[in-house]
């Protein structure tokens, strides 16, 4: 099975192929051309991408085959050559069917991942006052989403992103709405935000976060509920740690429901 490294003109056909695996991650045709760096590899057969991986720091993630080309070695093989560029791989993430082949290759499952989705066709349009990702400052909201997500629950600690990697994957995101995302701003900066991503008629809740001194005010549910009502699509997902439950509980609030899971896996590194 020919394995190589991605390119961008691969783009069309990862985004085909991730909606029979992944139908709940929305990711459209050109973020994906300009995600695709160097540190992904596909699998090919009769000119055909059958399979994707990717791998960046110490995590190997999105790891996964067409149906109908599973059973044949193909992840194995996909696995292999990410770990090989990977200094020292602690986690991989597999779906509840793939945790035994995570196990064969020497990772545990560790943390539960939660996807769900709501329904926006009758989602609540309210009017709101609150500004829009277009009214505030990219720098600002780069140190609030720094400081805001500096202590989000997962097997490894977030890393910083610097500001120009952060804006090219969010700000300047091509699937980005800048109509649905929302900030809330106080004493004179951004303190909360709702960042979306849109392709289609199918949303993202890309992130949602609030400084640390001004939590408990409800304020992540004030931000969410206005970028959902703002955000012009027919279905919005999320994900979340399951052990993240005040975003699960704002989430359960706004109508959210599971719609998939998925496990982080970790290697020696971690244990």
């Amino acid at each position: 099975m020919p394995i190589r490294i991605a390119q961008p003109e691969d783009a069309a056909a990862v985004v085909a192929l991730r909606a029979v695996v992944y139908p709940y991650l929305v990711r459209g045709v050109e973020a994906t051309r300009r995600a695709i760096t160097g540190s992904q590899w596909v699998a090919v057969e009769g000119g055909e991408i059958v399979g994707w991986v990717a791998a960046h720091g110490q995590t190997i993630s999105l790891l996964h085959v067409h149906p109908a080309h599973r059973g044949r070695g193909i992840g194995s093989e996909l696995l292999a050559v990410a770990r090989r560029h990977v200094a020292e791989p602690a986690r991989v993430f597999a779906l509840p069917e793939f945790v035994p082949f995570a196990r064969r290759h020497g990772f545990t499952p560790s943390r539960e991942i939660r996807y769900s989705a709501v329904d926006l066709a009758d989602f609540p349009r309210a009017p709101s006052d609150l500004p829009r990702l277009r009214d505030v400052d990219p720098g600002e909201l780069h140190r609030t989403y720094a400081e805001a997500t500096a202590d989000e629950p997962g097997d490894v600690p977030p890393e910083p992103v610097p500001y120009d990697r952060w804006r090219a994957e969010f700000w300047d995101n091509p699937d980005a709405d800048a109509e649905a995302g929302t900030v809330a701003v106080r004493d004179g900066r951004p303190v909360a935000f709702a960042l979306m991503l849109r392709d289609g008629d199918r949303a993202w809740s890309d992130m949602t976060a609030t400084l640390p001194a001004y939590r408990g005010r409800g304020l992540a549910y004030t931000v969410k509920r206005a970028a959902l009502g703002r955000c012009r699509a027919r279905i919005a997902y999320t994900s979340n740690d399951a052990a993240n439950r005040p975003m699960l509980a704002v989430n359960a609030r706004l109508g959210y429901r599971p719609v998939a899971a998925q496990w982080s896996c970790v290697g020696d590194a971690l244990r």
